[in-house]
């Protein structure tokens, strides 16, 4: 299953993530995404973003090869499509953590994914997050934080809302949400009609 998890900048996305891959709960398979901005202290080419210069990911949005991708104040940002096929191919859950815009255009592509929306308690607090983490100047937290209220408008196109308050309590709820989304019966009537044409007393009736 492609569980698709997005929200403004500043709202916790990557803090929530990691959360969830470091728990028990499911053995997910986070999808890492491409992006053109700069690394920020801490972070790590390919565990954080493969980070690309401008040349190397137009190369790869020429030949086919994002899932999805966007420019977000300045920079793009983006899902290598091949990592994901295979991996959902090979029946394990794909998580993607991506801007809007690029969770937008997976929706139109993937229409089966369950896209979960992260929000923050409010516009207040979401400022307070990006002033911070002290990573962009005051220019660049105004531009974020506009576009925030425009990406919180896009909220309908998602599936579900969750509020990142508290990240252990997002976490659960994320968590409760997979779970019932394993359990709708579109995802697995198929694996029971085959049960019932391998049963042959199934067949005799």
């Amino acid at each position: 299953m492609l569980i698709v998890l997005s929200g403004p900048s500043g709202v916790g996305k990557g803090t929530v993530r990691q959360a969830m891959l470091a728990g028990d709960y499911r053995d997910f398979q986070y999808s890492i995404s491409m992006t053109t901005r700069n690394m920020r202290p801490g972070e790590v080419d390919g565990v954080d973003y493969y980070f690309r210069t401008k040349e190397q990911f137009e190369h790869e949005i020429a030949t086919g090869g994002m899932l999805e991708y966007a420019q977000y104040v300045g920079n793009y940002y983006g899902t290598p499509l091949k990592y994901v096929n295979q991996t959902l191919d090979s029946g394990r859950d794909v998580l993607l953590e991506i801007e809007v815009k690029g969770a937008m255009q997976v929706r139109e592509k993937c229409p089966d994914g369950v896209f979960i929306f992260l929000t923050p308690p409010d516009l207040s607090e979401l400022k307070h997050r990006l002033t911070g983490r002290g990573t962009d100047s005051a220019e660049v937290i105004e531009k974020r934080i506009t576009q925030a209220a425009d990406e919180i408008a896009m909220m309908a196109n998602y599936d579900y809302a969750v509020v990142n308050d508290k990240v252990d309590l997002a976490v659960k709820r994320i968590e409760r949400i997979i779970e019932s989304e394993h359990l709708r019966v579109p995802r697995v009537i198929d694996r029971y009609k085959s049960m019932l044409d391998a049963d042959p007393i199934s067949q005799s009736k």
